[in-house]
């Protein structure tokens, strides 16, 4: 039970029902005194969503497939719990009067709710890299006008935040963050045009979604996650490295100017950096298993293979192309990943049909969100169009 002397926490869960969304509500679950739940979302998962929200007494479930909103509604009848759909719903949640928000729906579609928190001011726990791949510019832009606190949830991103000494900016070189290189950091690349979904998605240490697990297998996710860094630290380009550590054991390095290196360590559980923001400025406590240093019988590193895993280059191309740019990656990422799961594309494919996609689409200046979701669209209608598709009917990132 919370001590008489910490105040509730209001929160709400944006995609609670993915990998991370269900993290944070066995968090807020293990110490419910602590919390009080204004809003949980999903895309299509009513049956876990109702679950979910009838257990943390949450006021308002919202499911973003409004073709699902009659059984969400009939799942909750009875409990008070307010029940809701579509895109504008997603919007209403972020925009519930919580102390902290997660943003963990996944890809560009998390974009608006993520500003909709932004804008009123909130803490943000981001877990949605692709809002700062698609409109880093505008969001951190919006986050200083409107006083709000970004905390990175991403494991790496979260281990830079723990060691990044703001105060002594000055001292920075550069930062680095870990990738653990995947299910197929050994194949040849004649090995990697036959993989399966299945094998893609089969992470060694991590269990995650399905669209995140083959962006790790084909290292899309460690260039998606140094745009977000660009951001999230004001670094160029330059000094943020990537190195691969198959043990993901060191999730992400500071290195200063005196030659200090402080690194952030920990079992791969996302309950970790989960906890990190859940908690911050203070720390609580999390049930992640503990690092035992006796019986880590190694820990390497290694560079990253150009040839194997070109993502990582287009995705620097991208940030250094700026503009739409990284907007134009993203969704055709998405697409990508999309067919590979189900199985239209090879797996080499996703970053051909990318790297394609980015060449056909000169980067153009980003005014406001409205050129975000424009390009978003014309993106993916690309992307369709390179893997000999119409494109289906899109919810942009709106």
């Amino acid at each position: 039970m919370a001590s008489p002397n910490v105040s509730i926490r209001r929160v709400s869960i944006l995609g609670s029902t993915g990998s991370v969304g269900c993290s944070t509500v066995s968090l807020v679950e293990s110490e419910p005194d602590r919390y009080a739940v204004e809003a949980l979302t999903a895309h299509k998962n009513v049956e876990l969503l109702a679950r979910q929200a009838k257990r943390l007494r949450a006021k308002l479930a919202v499911v973003s497939d409004q073709s699902r909103y009659r059984a969400l509604k009939e799942a909750l009848s009875g409990t008070g719990i307010e029940a809701a759909a579509g895109p504008s719903a997603l919007v209403e949640a972020a925009s519930m009067p919580a102390d902290w928000v997660m943003a963990a729906i996944v890809g560009a579609a998390g974009l608006a709710s993520t500003l909709a928190a932004v804008r009123r001011g909130a803490m943000v726990a981001l877990a949605n890299k692709e809002t700062l791949v698609c409109a880093g510019a505008l969001v951190t832009a919006e986050v200083k006008r409107c006083g709000a606190r970004l905390l990175p949830a991403d494991s790496e991103h979260n281990a830079v935040f723990q060691v990044f000494e703001q105060d002594r900016r000055h001292a920075i070189e550069r930062i680095i963050l870990t990738a653990s290189g995947g299910p197929f950091r050994e194949r040849t690349l004649a090995e990697m045009e036959r993989v399966t979904p299945e094998q893609a998605v089969a992470h060694p240490n991590w269990r995650m979604g399905a669209k995140i697990s083959v962006d790790s297998a084909t290292m899309m996710n460690k260039g998606l996650e140094v745009i977000e860094a660009h951001y999230l630290f004001d670094l160029p380009s330059e000094r943020i490295d990537v190195v691969v550590h198959p043990q993901s054991v060191v999730h992400g390095m500071v290195c200063y100017s005196d030659g200090s290196v402080l690194a952030q360590l920990g079992s791969p559980d996302m309950r970790t950096p989960i906890a990190s923001t859940l908690g911050w400025p203070d720390r609580i406590g999390a049930p992640s298993p503990r690092l035992d240093f006796a019986k880590l019988a190694r820990l390497t590193f290694e560079a990253p293979d150009p040839e194997r895993f070109p993502a990582l280059r287009l995705a620097r191309e991208a940030l250094a192309d700026g503009g739409t740019a990284p907007t134009v990656l993203n969704a055709a990422n998405e697409v990508a990943v999309a067919a590979f799961l189900d199985r239209r594309i090879g797996f080499l494919d996703i970053v051909r049909t990318v790297e394609r996609t980015l060449d056909a689409l000169p980067a153009r200046s980003v005014g406001n969100i409205e050129d975000v979701v424009a390009t978003d669209l014309e993106a993916r209608e690309v992307a369709y169009g390179f893997m000999g598709e119409a494109r289906p009917a899109l919810a942009a990132a709106t």
